[in-house]
């Protein structure tokens, strides 16, 4: 594999151990960091970030990939999250392979050039022939590594769920695809550019039974856990009124806490399950923009890393946040938390180390999230010399304060995704005219 140098970079931001910032170079050598700072002048590939910011890739770990064709759509837009996801249910029920493979197209891109080299995405409504496999060889077009779950919903309306009955699955099946999947797609070397999890939708739309057999899969295949917990105050009082415990108390009793396992949202936790999370190593994908979007309150983040929890971000599905622009996700996220804590409970630096070694963590990659020899080449390179960043002090802190919104080049494993600010795997043009023609079919 061809090395690269990326060199004379203003600052590198490492998220080492020390979390040391340093003016210097990069050189990467078969997917790999092999020098920081002090570097070899001599590459196959040798990019310049003179007047950049270098990070490492951001890490989005909760995204619902397929809601990238229905933004903004009418009936929705105002609602709670019960009355939004009825209004969206039917839309998505109409949705097929070809919809499946656009939506992470185009999800996936926009967040490529908003600095992430690493995704998760929960899928868990399969309608018209629909495969996780339309998300898996979308995901290889564009470059990231991607962490697909294979999501679920079994419980529907006649059996008092919350999801349409033509959109549930029966159980049996769900497990025997979840291990099909797991074992033709997992990869669970360092590097891995693919990884499965298993992801029941949540516990208004699975059953006790398929959570508690989806965690004991998951540990039997060494895959990891994901679903949504306390969202908001309808998904407690939920909780309470079918289950007589509150989400984390249920979550535990079923086998869903632990380092294997993180939860979205969690925007409703009480001092009890934030002990319960950080005693356990459970992770969080905390969607600021989501959250406000749905009206679902601001997420206890301050106070679940001060109780050593395991905070990343996550943008949500495109449906629920009407962008998946990974870097403004951090700007919302500071800026939740002083609107909550005080402006000075929170900076840029923290949210940075949230949004990329934070996320690594939750999803059990301690192979990337910092720039430091050994890890994978996985980075983000940020031009600040642009118009938002006249009078900047601070570089480091004025990519979150500030922008830009949108990165130069982008690495994954040493490869460039992103170069000079355009995609280099797909057509984006071309992409983006076949999902809006989607789009015109599902909006008649």
């Amino acid at each position: 594999m061809p090395t690269l140098l990326v060199k004379n970079a203003d600052v590198v931001v490492t998220m080492d151990a020390t979390r040391r910032e340093i003016a210097g170079d990069i050189f990467v050598r078969d997917g790999m960091i092999e020098a920081v700072g002090t570097t070899p002048q001599i590459a196959d590939n040798i990019v310049d970030a003179a007047g950049c910011v270098v990070t490492p890739g951001l890490v989005n770990t909760h995204h619902h990939l397929f809601q990238t064709l229905t933004r903004a759509v009418p009936g929705g837009q105002d609602a709670l999250l019960f009355g939004w996801l009825k209004t969206l249910y039917p839309i998505w029920g109409r949705m097929g392979p070809d919809h499946m493979f656009t939506s992470v197209q185009i999800g996936l891109a926009e967040l490529a050039l908003s600095g992430c080299t690493m995704s998760s995405d929960h899928l868990y409504l399969f309608p018209n022939g629909v495969r996780l496999e339309d998300t898996i060889e979308a995901a290889q077009t564009i470059g990231l590594r991607f962490h697909p779950t294979r999501g679920a919903m079994s419980i529907g309306e006649s059996d008092g769920g919350l999801p349409p009955d033509s959109l549930v699955e029966d159980e049996a099946a769900i497990l025997e695809d979840c291990i099909r999947l797991i074992d033709k797609y997992h990869d669970s070397r360092d590097g891995s550019m693919l990884r499965i999890g298993i992801a029941p939708c949540s516990p208004f739309s699975v059953s006790r039974e398929l959570m508690r057999d989806a965690a004991l899969l998951a540990r039997d295949k060494g895959v990891m856990l994901h679903t949504h917990l306390a969202e908001n105050d309808e998904d407690v009082t939920y909780s309470l009124e079918k289950f007589g415990c509150r989400p984390g108390q249920y979550a535990e009793d079923l086998g869903w806490v632990g380092e294997d396992v993180w939860h979205a949202h969690c925007v409703k936790l009480d001092t009890s399950e934030i002990d319960l999370f950080a005693r356990t190593g459970t992770g969080v994908a905390h969607c600021p923009c989501s959250n406000c979007r749905l009206g679902s309150g601001i997420a206890p983040v301050r106070q679940m890393r001060d109780a050593g929890v395991n905070v990343a971000l996550g943008v949500d599905g495109s449906a629920s946040n009407d962008s998946g622009n990974l870097i403004a996700e951090a700007r919302q996220a500071m800026l939740l938390q002083r609107v909550q804590n005080g402006a000075d409970s929170i900076g840029a630096r923290e949210i940075l180390e949230i949004a990329t070694l934070g996320g690594a963590k939750v999803l059990g990659r301690p192979d990337c999230g910092s720039i430091e020899v050994g890890k994978r080449a996985d980075f983000a390179i940020w031009d600040m010399s642009g118009l938002q960043n006249v009078g900047a002090w601070d570089p480091v802190a004025a990519l979150v304060f500030c922008g830009p919104q949108s990165v130069r080049d982008l690495y994954v494993e040493g490869h460039a995704v992103v170069s000079d600010g355009h995609l280099t795997g797909i057509d984006l043009g071309a992409v983006i005219a076949h999902a809006n023609a989607l789009v015109r079919q599902l909006v008649t």
